[in-house]
Formats: structure tokens, sequence, C-alpha cells
């Protein structure tokens, strides 16, 4: 109760009494807002960094963190490449020069800080110090997911990425096999998201830094010479998931063998469900995800089969049936093209009226009609997977360096289609529909 004496000059009662009805307490996490459900702490946790045969994952980590992704990333293999060169032969030449200097500077003062030739971190000081020369040959381009739905070339390597964390032991060769379930990192702005990749992802997939949970950890990739030293075939791959455990436990009930993919695709369909992220909105903000485990295996397999069709959709999306939508300025099918790469070239789509998601122009020779708004109901990462594709199929100039990126690249040298932009966005919005559908068809979770 708490009582206020108000000023003389006031109308009205001398004093009022507030009566707080409700007293707000900390819960056990310490936590005075936003309290989680405590049903949460009860499930297995998807990952435990400090004991890990306690979990669903054996191990998790984060995307790669380059540190210097315009040197680093690009839509071109051939630009990347080039631009790593550059940047290498500029630190190895500032490496001889500071060999030869009397060195009473720190290294720090010595460089001469030029983003034209070459972006500086922390890890590119102390190599210099430690006198470590840089080599082209000790990477090797490969595929990344640099954003939802938006595949670019990774110069994956030990010295230029800033950190690259245990990818290292999920893809150890360019021809590795693998599949992570990339979740939101802890404090996430843009709520809870969930996304299957079958490449290196990079650590901004995700806001607040993408965790990669693997179906499969490559045995001794660790000892690696460099990144890619060992034939992929000298490696044997093992379970990324805790079959014991889960046997042990949340699958006891169940009388048939349970396959590392049945509990990976499970437990990407659970990420999915939309009653799992409503109950569990404020955990998810706060802490990794914790998974509940039905004890009716008919329940059980309906996620497994929700979560592969999900997987294979977010997977193979670049496969998917290009939804059919209306050209404005007629059927591209029907129109004879005499320089495909000029007339599909995209610099930058958006959208035709304010405030209508409906038609987007994608360039002076193309707008898109009649897009299904429903398509706009998938989001990742906080955004609707159509809006990623727009934002980042485009040309942009970096002002520092003047390294250009463009998404044409990628259509033109990587898939040979320069109609690539275009037919990604049909392809996303068959992605974005078929995925509310399978989401909106999950069943309830089976949890007390």
């Amino acid at each position: 109760e708490y009582k206020r004496v108000l000023p003389k000059h006031f109308v009205g009662p001398s004093s009022y009494t507030l009566q707080l009805s409700n007293i707000i307490e900390p819960d056990n996490e310490n936590d005075w807002l936003n309290q989680g459900d405590k049903r949460f702490n009860g499930f297995l946790p998807i990952g435990n960094k400090k004991n890990p045969t306690d979990a669903i994952f054996r191990t998790y980590s984060l995307g790669i963190a380059t540190g210097r992704d315009v040197w680093c990333h690009n839509f071109s293999r051939q630009k990347l490449m080039q631009n790593c060169s550059l940047l290498i032969d500029f630190f190895n030449n500032e490496l001889e020069r500071y060999k030869s200097s009397n060195q009473t500077k720190s290294v720090k003062d010595f460089v001469k800080v030029d983003l034209s030739k070459m972006s500086w971190n922390r890890n590119a000081f102390q190599d210099l110090e430690k006198g470590e020369k840089y080599s082209i040959g000790k990477g090797m381009p490969v595929n990344s997911l640099y954003r939802p739905f938006i595949k670019s070339n990774l110069y994956f390597s030990k010295e230029l990425n800033a950190m690259t964390y245990q990818m290292g032991k999920f893809f150890p060769e360019k021809a590795s096999r693998n599949k992570l379930i990339c979740v939101s990192g802890v404090g996430s702005r843009n709520g809870f998201s969930a996304l299957i990749t079958d490449c290196i992802p990079d650590l901004n997939l995700m806001e607040a830094g993408a965790q990669s949970f693997p179906l499969f950890i490559y045995e001794d990739s660790s000892s690696l010479n460099g990144l890619f030293g060992t034939n992929i075939s000298d490696l044997s791959p093992k379970d990324g998931i805790n079959l014991t455990r889960l046997a042990e436990s949340a699958l006891e009930t169940f009388d048939e063998n349970i396959s590392s993919e049945d509990l990976f695709y499970y437990v990407y369909a659970i990420l999915h469900s939309p009653e799992y992220r409503r109950l569990f909105e404020n955990n998810l903000s706060k802490t990794l995800p914790r998974i509940p485990f039905t004890k009716r295996k008919e329940i059980f397999f309906e996620f497994v089969d929700a979560g592969l069709k999900l997987g294979n959709l977010h997977c193979d999306y670049e496969g998917a049936v290009p939804f059919d939508v209306h050209i404005k300025q007629g059927n591209l099918n029907l129109t004879s093209i005499e320089d495909p790469k000029s007339f599909f070239r995209v610099e930058k789509m958006k959208f035709a009226k304010k405030g209508d998601k409906s038609s987007v122009i994608y360039n002076k020779n193309i707008t898109i009609e009649n897009i299904p708004l429903e398509a706009y109901e998938y989001v990742v990462n906080g955004r609707p997977a159509l809006e990623w594709v727009m934002e980042r199929q485009c040309v942009k100039t970096d002002k520092a360096s003047g390294i250009v990126n463009d998404a044409n690249d990628y259509a033109n040298e990587t898939m040979n289609n320069p109609a690539y932009p275009l037919e990604l966005f049909q392809r996303v919005i068959t992605v974005s529909l078929e995925t509310m559908k399978i989401v909106k068809s999950l069943p309830k979770l089976d949890i007390d």
C-alpha cells in the first residue's frame, strides 16, 4: 500500500492510496518480466556444451564469422578469388615491410590501414606480429548459405576468416555431405527461427549468431592439415545425435529402432510448431531450444514426416517448382529474348506500390503481379522469406573497398541461368506457401 499527500492547490482529496494487487517477483531464473513456461526446463536440451552427453546433439557451432564479408563472400567465385588474392598480397607486403622495420611501433600503429586494400581485424594484426605469411592455397571457395534462401561463394580459410568454429568438423571437404539445423542465437530481437542447410552457414544467417546442429560429425577432422588436407574418404562420419541418451529417456517406450534422421527431422518439425513457439516464446528468447518428446509413436512419426517435408523444401529450395506468377509485360515464354543476361539482369527489386505486396518490380522489363499474400506469412529471421530474396538479389558496391557483389554473377556463372533471380523469387513463393501448409497441419504437442 502506497500513500501520497497531494499539493494544496490540487482540487480533490488531500491524499490517495494505491493498492498494489499484483506483486511482481523474480522466478528461479531471476527473471522479473517475460517469465518462461516452467515446463520448458523439463525437456531435453538441443545442445549442452558443459555436458554434451545430456543433450540431443553431441555438439553445435556458430556459423562462419569472416570478419570481412566484403572480401570473403561474393556471388562470383572468380571475383571472390581475385579479391582474396589481392588482400593476401597486400598483407604479405605489409608483413615484409614490418619485418624490415625496426619494429619499435605496435603493429596497429605500424600498419597503414587502407580499406580499399584490406579489412583489418584482430587476427590479422596478431598474424602480422607473429610473422605469419598468408597463402591463397590454404583456403578454398565453397558454397555458403549467407542469408535465408541466399547462397553465396565463401572463401573458407583459417587465415582470412576471423572464426571458423567447428565448421571444419561439419564440412571438412568440399564434397562433404551434411545437414545442419540452424537456429537463432540467444537474445535474438527478431524472434525465434530455424532453418536447415546442406552447406556452410554464415554467422549472421540468424539474428544473434546462427547456432548450427549437425546430422553428422566427421571424425579426426580437427587434426586436418589446414581445412582441406585430408581426402573425404579417409574420414568417418558419426552421428551428430546422442541416440543412446535418447533411447534411455525420451524414446524408452518405443518398440522399434529410431534413426538419427528420424530424430533430426522430429526436432526440425517441433521447432516449426506454432504451438511450441507460442507457449515457449519467452524461454526461446533466453536460451537454446529444449525439445518435448511425445510418448505416442503415431504422433512422433507425424512430426518426423512433417520435418522431412520441411527439410526437403528448405534444403532444396533451388529445385522447388517456380510459382506461376503473372508478368505484367506478357508471357516471357512467348517472348523472343535476344540477350537474356541483359533482359533478366536485376539491380534492385521493389514493391510496385507502397503498402501493396502483391506486385513487385523486378527490373525495367519485368513486373511480377498477383503474388499471393499468404506467401509473406512464412517468416524466417524476422522477415518473410520472399523479402530476403528481394533484398539480397541485387547489385551492391562496398564504398570502402569498391568491391562489387552482383547477384547476376551467381546466376550466370554458378547456375548458368540469367533468369535465376526471377525464378528464385518464384520458387520461394512455392516454398513459402508449402511451408505454411505443413506448419499449420502439424499435430498438437503431446505435453502435460
